[in-house]
């Protein structure tokens, strides 16, 4: 347990969370609605901090990011918990391990006893220093609910020159964005659909909140990319993905949309996995409008080759998330010169 960061002192004992776009308004004795920054006489607490649920080495691709750091491992870290409730979340066993959904009484974070690693933000850094791994990322869950303990890392990271990446719902709050922007070097935003019913009633959550969090890490400068996870018949038409790439494209044509693929876990096992021409369709839709867009989740090594947005060389490719980078000097297309936008050193 640890302190909380961000979060507003309240008349009657009540305080509300600034971390993520839930802002929530916790009673003394409860948590919010990720389960894990918990209300004790007033003030906020962190109950995960120092203690992952999960913790690897990862390659960069398989956050995915394909044009930060190609090619290099990534120390990846997740806590229990979520501010969303994604009814297809592959990763529910921890996510939702701190509450249940449809008004159910919550979990007591400390009843769960002990699980994961004890896991210090020193010692997250000492580990990438011994084993020359040049990047942390918080993922598995969403990031920002336990802003503190990411937040304490990156300070140790920036200083030893390693780079942080969150992979991200998108609901980081206006307040989490200002702290983490001298931080945060990259992100990976999901963006689940373009409806606010599918946000509602599938993830618990709000699209637009979203949409503006995509808006403000390009501004602010954090390298970012966009992936979308398609669900037969929940958010695969054309006219969604349409407004995606017309959204993405608005922002920035060089910011890379993966299309992923859905396999059937959760909430949602009755769905059949994604037909591998919606992910093509989607590609193609994608590649109208955008310089870089790739297949996920699935084998399609034509499509998640990285290619020069002028000459079409292929610059990078890619079998699963083995990484031959191939055309390039540094940031730019050998045969052309032209510069590709990423971090690539």
């Amino acid at each position: 347990m640890h302190a909380a960061l961000l979060f507003e002192k309240k008349k009657n004992n009540l305080v509300r969370c600034t971390a993520c776009n839930n802002y929530c308004t916790i009673k003394d004795g409860d948590s919010g609605t990720c389960g894990v920054r918990k209300n004790i006489n007033g003030e906020l607490f962190l109950l995960v901090y120092g203690q992952a649920a999960a913790a690897n080495v990862d390659p960069m691709e398989k956050k995915p990011l394909f044009h930060f750091m190609p090619g290099q491992p990534i120390f990846s870290i997740g806590t229990l918990g979520c501010n969303f409730a994604c009814e297809f979340c592959q990763n529910w066993d921890i996510s939702q391990a701190t509450r249940k959904l449809k008004g159910e009484k919550q979990n007591i974070l400390h009843e769960l006893g002990e699980y994961g690693y004890k896991l210090s933000p020193e010692e997250i850094i000492a580990f990438c220093k011994a084993n020359k791994i040049k990047a942390v990322a918080f993922t598995y869950n969403e990031p920002v609910i336990f802003f503190e303990y990411a937040l304490d890392t990156m300070k140790l990271a920036k200083k030893e020159g390693i780079k942080t990446v969150f992979v991200s719902n998108g609901f980081e709050s206006k307040e989490a964005l200002e702290i983490l922007k001298d931080y945060l070097d990259a992100i990976n935003i999901d963006l689940k659909s373009f409806n606010e019913d599918f946000y509602k009633k599938v993830c618990h959550g709000r699209l637009q909140p979203v949409l503006d969090d995509i808006k403000k890490c390009h501004e602010l400068g954090i390298w970012t990319e966009v992936t979308t996870l398609f669900i037969p018949g929940e958010n695969d038409t054309d006219e969604e993905m349409h407004k995606i790439v017309d959204f993405i494209s608005g922002i920035d044509k060089n910011m890379p949309w993966h299309v992923s693929a859905f396999h059937p876990d959760y909430k949602m096992r009755d769905k059949d996995s994604t037909p591998h021409d919606t992910l093509i369709r989607a590609y193609e839709i994608g590649k109208k409008k955008l310089n870089h867009v790739y297949i996920g989740n699935v084998s399609d090594q034509k499509r998640s080759a990285t290619y020069c947005p002028e000459c079409n060389e292929v610059l990078i490719e890619r079998l699963g998330y083995r990484t031959h980078v191939m055309e390039m000097e540094k940031n730019k297309c050998k045969k052309c010169k032209t510069v590709v936008a990423g971090v690539f050193e």
